[in-house]
């Protein structure tokens, strides 16, 4: 049982917005025309297609392998024909395209045949091989491959499920609890078998009571005695994995060390819920909750088949007039999707219609006074105004040194800044400058070893030719004054033969 909890250093309370989008049931979404199912569902990996245009599918048929071992697989969100594969806009605020299976949805909704697999007789390593096949990563938004994150079954001495859901507007998780709460705790107790935790805790902002009670109420039913329901202070970013876990177990995990190195593993509850699903139901990730919330009719958390277009679910739900921009994300780690043609994807946990009545136009920016706010602000104990004023300099080596890439990018600093300096834009400026500084030093670094290689490797092979005339003009020589020594043994022998035949001559004298 949690004696006492502690308190991450900084962090924000915005308005929550919760209530638009957490009274109402999660409803299913209808399909769209088309699937588009992106072979990229998030920064970790991608993968390979085993399906062509033409193909007949069934609901929950793999037709995307993992690629390596930090791959995961993707299914059929639905029975129907494959199209094509094509590229279409990603869910990315760069707008680039990426190569997705398109799928035409038949209305018969048939699913392929599903074989469950009990957690309880089934070895560690088939469960490991069950979550990547059904493709699970992490939902909390990072979409990391659950099969990696739970490493090799050791040295985890307490499992954190992440149902702090802190971020203004998102409900998705909160909706999640409250109606599949046993699912959520079998995925939890199939999760702590995986990881070898002793123990489990759930992590909830003390702002869902209706979700704390529904998983109280459900790990009493289920009788585990090793899952602790605990409300967490709703304070932004409390659901970042290391503030929640400084908030229930007082470790503070340094930015250069991940969580497992302190015994602990953190996992969000949507992915302890997908868990459940594909081992004790056999169902693979075809679709997640996404909250729809902002300047729409019908704000609420939706079944979304992974796929369906953007477009498609805000013409359902109804966008207002006046909408300006849709956010995919939450108003403070979100972004702005470039093309609502882009599909929902694994990490897609909430769409906002975004007017200026909601979101009202920033302020000019203003220089800054360095008033400390910011820093007072930040979860992670970095000094943004530094942090700005190096990435506005392009003094890239200094900001790295103040710890450049150990910001979230949580948006806190942003938030109060009262200059209204957008300083996370800056911040991402600075990685990707630094990161492409970074590759161009690698690849320069490849073509100076791939010169000194061929420079070295033509000297080897000058010297080595030399070496083979050297050789050879020897054996020649050797060859040469061999033979010249038989020559002369030749004469030798002939001059010494000539007096003996002249003593031996005869031969008669001409009488005149």
């Amino acid at each position: 049982m949690i004696s006492r909890l502690f308190r991450f250093r900084g962090g924000i309370k915005p308005a929550s917005h919760k209530a638009e989008s957490s009274a109402a049931p999660i409803r299913p979404a209808p399909l769209p025309r088309r699937l588009v199912v992106p072979l990229i569902q998030g920064s970790r990996g991608s993968a390979r297609t085993i399906v062509t245009a033409g193909d007949k599918v069934l609901k929950g048929q793999c037709i995307g392998e993992a690629e390596g071992a930090g791959g995961t697989a993707i299914h059929a969100p639905a029975s129907g024909t494959v199209l094509e594969i094509g590229r279409y806009p990603m869910a990315h605020p760069s707008g680039l395209e990426s190569l997705a299976i398109v799928i035409e949805p038949d209305g018969e909704d048939r699913w392929i045949a599903t074989e469950p697999l009990d957690p309880a007789s089934a070895s560690r390593e088939d469960l490991i091989l069950r979550i990547q096949a059904s493709g699970i990563v992490g939902m909390g938004g990072a979409t990391f491959p659950s099969h990696v994150k739970l490493g090799k079954g050791d040295g985890i001495s307490t499992l954190l499920i992440n149902g702090a859901e802190c971020e203004p507007w998102i409900t998705c998780d909160d909706r999640l609890m409250r109606e599949r709460a046993v699912d959520v705790v079998t995925g939890a107790r199939i999760l702590r078998q995986l990881s070898g935790a002793r123990r489990i805790v759930v992590g909830i902002e003390d702002n869902k009571p209706e979700a704390i009670a529904a998983m109280t109420a459900a790990v009493r039913e289920s009788g585990a005695g090793d899952i602790d329901i605990v409300p967490v202070p709703t304070r932004y970013p409390a659901g970042g994995e290391k503030q929640l876990i400084r908030v229930l177990t007082g470790i503070e995990v340094p930015a250069s060390k991940i969580a497992s190195d302190f015994g602990v593993q953190c996992f969000n509850v949507g992915t302890a819920h997908a868990v459940c699903r594909a081992l004790v139901h056999g169902e693979a990730m075809i679709s997640r909750i996404v909250t729809v919330t902002g300047n729409v009719e019908r704000p609420g958390n939706y079944e979304v088949a992974l796929g369906t277009p953007v477009s498609h679910l805000l013409e359902f739900c109804g966008v207002k007039a006046g909408t300006s921009r849709i956010l995919m994300g939450g108003p403070m780690m979100g972004f702005t999707l470039p093309s609502t043609e882009a599909p929902v994807t694994k990490g897609s946990n909430c769409i906002i219609a975004a007017s200026p009545a909601l979101f009202p136009p920033a302020p000019p920016e203003q220089p800054c006074i360095r008033c400390g706010s910011c820093a007072s602000a930040c979860p992670v104990g970095l000094h943004p105004f530094e942090l700005y004023w190096l990435s506005r300099a392009k003094r890239f080596d200094d900001a790295s040194k103040y710890r450049l890439f150990d910001c979230i990018e949580c948006g806190c600093c942003a938030y109060v800044c009262p200059g209204h300096i957008p300083l996370v834009d800056y911040f991402r400026f600075a990685k990707s400058e630094i990161r492409a500084l970074g590759e161009e030093q690698k690849a320069a670094s490849q073509a100076r070893t791939r010169f000194e290689s061929r420079v070295a490797r033509l000297a080897r092979e000058k010297a080595e030719k030399a070496a083979r005339l050297a050789a050879k003009v020897a054996e020649t020589r050797a060859g040469l004054a061999a033979g010249d020594a038989a020559l002369i043994a030749a004469a030798a022998e002939r001059a010494k033969a000539q007096p003996a035949v002249a003593d031996n001559d005869t031969s008669p004298t001409d009488p005149t």
